[in-house]
This record gives C-alpha cells, sequence and structure tokens, in this order.
C-alpha cells in the first residue's frame, strides 16, 4: 500500500534541477511523479520513480543530498468535490495531511493523488474503511 518517494535537497540556484534529471535520466530512471517546494536557500524535490533504490545511488554518486519517505497514493474521484471527501475523511479522522501532489496520469475515470500524512499506518485504516482505493507501490512505479 506504500510508495517510496526520495527527496533531493538542492541549492536554490539554476541549473540544479536540471543536474538531478540528467542523472535520473542517463541511469535510465523515469520519473513518475514530481513536486518542488523551495525556500530562499533550498530546495525539496520530492520524487516518484520506477527504481527508488538505483536513484538515491547514483544521485548520492554525484553528490546530492537524498532522503526516503513513504507515502500514499489515492485514487480519487476526478469530479468537483473528490479531493474533498477523502480530505473530509481524514478531517473526521483527525490525521493530518502533511503535503500532497498530483500524480501525472489517471486510473480509469479517477484521479490518482501522492499523500503524506501525519499517521500514515493510521491513514491506511481510515482510507480502507471508508472504501478508498489505495495504489500498490507496484502500480505506481509502472504506470
Amino acid at each position: 500500500m506504500k510508495v517510496e518517494q526520495i527527496s533531493v535537497f538542492l541549492e536554490n540556484k539554476s541549473g540544479r534541477l536540471a543536474d538531478v534529471t540528467n542523472v535520473l535520466g542517463g541511469a535510465g530512471i523515469n520519473i513518475r511523479a514530481l513536486s518542488l517546494a523551495d525556500t530562499t536557500d533550498f530546495g525539496i524535490l520530492r520524487l516518484i520513480l520506477n527504481d527508488s533504490e538505483k536513484a538515491k545511488e547514483v544521485l548520492k554518486e554525484n553528490g546530492f543530498t537524498v532522503g526516503k519517505t513513504e507515502v500514499i497514493a489515492v485514487e480519487v474521484s476526478d469530479r468537483p468535490g473528490g479531493l474533498a471527501e477523502i480530505l473530509n475523511v481524514m478531517k473526521d479522522n483527525g490525521i493530518n495531511v502533511e503535503y500532497m501532489y498530483a500524480f501525472v496520469q489517471k486510473s480509469g475515470g479517477n484521479a490518482i493523488i501522492i499523500f503524506r500524512f501525519d499517521e500514515l499506518e493510521k491513514a491506511i485504516g481510515v482510507l480502507k474503511a471508508a472504501g478508498i482505493r489505495i495504489l500498490t507501490g507496484e502500480e505506481i512505479y509502472t504506470i
């Protein structure tokens, strides 16, 4: 049910994002989803990749600071209010969304959203109990 995400800490200067994508592309690693958040001095690039282990290895070899986090990929009804329904389930159960970002592709008639919750295991149980589909890592890595 969990998806492995890597985070790359980048200096906030021209070309650093290109450097990461060049390293990944040169190693044959495909980016499935990404999010970039920045501050004045640095950025955090969050990536879902088809081969996280290899990505961590090649990025570290090229001088990048890399971390690993588990997230959840959730099917969200692709209609007005679809995301609100899931967020209300989390709200009603006291689960905080730390961050989220959209996935690049749809799964059937639904969108896919990547979530990082403060209580990951509890969130999985709550989503399952509400009948909300959580995608496996294998499903995400191969889309």
